[in-house]
This record gives C-alpha cells, structure tokens and sequence, in this order.
C-alpha cells in the first residue's frame, strides 16, 4: 500500500513537471539598460571598487525595476529604461580608518541620483509614453525606507516613487 501511494506521489510530479516544463516563462515586460557605466558619478561597493560589486549593483536595481513595473505595464506593452547616470546614496570616507574603506556613510550631503530616459511601447510597437528624467532627492533621509536593512533601500524607493508616477495610467492610456 505504502509503495503504491508513493508510486502516485512519483508519477503525480513527474506529470507536473512535464506540464510545466511545457510553459515557457513569459518575457518580462521591462527592459533596463546600463549605458556606459564606467562612466557613471558613483556604483562603488567600497572605497575602491570590484567590478563584481559594480556588476551586483547594477544588477539588484535592474532586477528590482523588473519587479516592481511588472504589474503597471499591460500584457503585450514593453518599458526600456535606459540610464546614463547613477549615484548612490551615501559615500565612502577611508579616513575614518581602514575598516571604514567598505562602509558606505549615509548623509545628506550625499543624495542619490538618477539620470534616465524612458519608453513605453504597445504591441504594435507604437510610443505611447516617453520621458526623460534627472532625479536627485536631497530630502532622502526624511523618507520611511520600506526596507531598513536593503543597502539600496534609498535608491529602490526613489525608483519605486518614479515608475507609480510615471506609469500609473498606462492601463487607461
């Protein structure tokens, strides 16, 4: 009995699987674009920067913005955000000591910044929304993060705040 209800157990996943293996994830409706990013004021993961902390930045807000406009952009429509400036929030300051050469200091007196251009197409590939954008909150620190302990909390709020501006009426347009 035992052997026959694992053999169902068995078979019933082997046939989800199967049926899954069928779906192809749906593309997601959201490009982003890092154009040139050596050139960008600041995405150092430290005093001296990796490439590999670089590339994870870049990264973690891409795939944030992914998330997070997914569901403000109907079915068969495509955003492509592309940036051509990035600083994050905060800044090293290794005279503090060695330690201090990976601890980002948060203060006012280094806001983060965006700079990009956007464009919202339909499934006919036709323009339906377009912009160009050059953000810099200098009142930062006077927002509830919605994450205390995510080290872009500033950077993904900011962002968050712009795509449910921007893109809230997407679906009545």
């Amino acid at each position: 009995m035992k052997t026959l209800r694992h053999l169902c157990v068995v078979l019933g996943i082997t046939a989800a699987c199967t049926l899954r293996a069928d779906v192809a994830p749906a593309a997601p409706r959201t490009d982003v674009i890092f154009d040139h990013p050596e050139k960008y004021a600041d995405i150092r993961d430290r005093d001296v920067p990796t490439e590999k902390g670089k590339a994870e930045i870049l990264k973690n807000i891409s795939d944030h913005l992914v998330q997070q406009t997914a569901s403000a952009i109907p079915e068969g429509y495509k955003l492509t955000i592309t940036f051509t400036d990035v600083r994050l929030a905060g800044d090293f300051e290794p005279w503090h000591g060695p330690q201090c050469d990976e601890i980002r200091i948060i203060k006012d007196i280094y806001p983060p910044e965006f700079k990009f251009t956007y464009l919202v197409t339909d499934p006919s590939g036709n323009v339906v929304r377009k912009g160009s954008e050059d953000i810099r909150d200098i009142n930062f620190l006077t927002r509830p993060l919605s994450d205390p302990r995510d080290s872009l909390g500033y950077e993904k709020d900011i962002l968050d705040e712009w795509a449910h501006s921007s893109l809230r009426k997407l679906k009545k347009a």
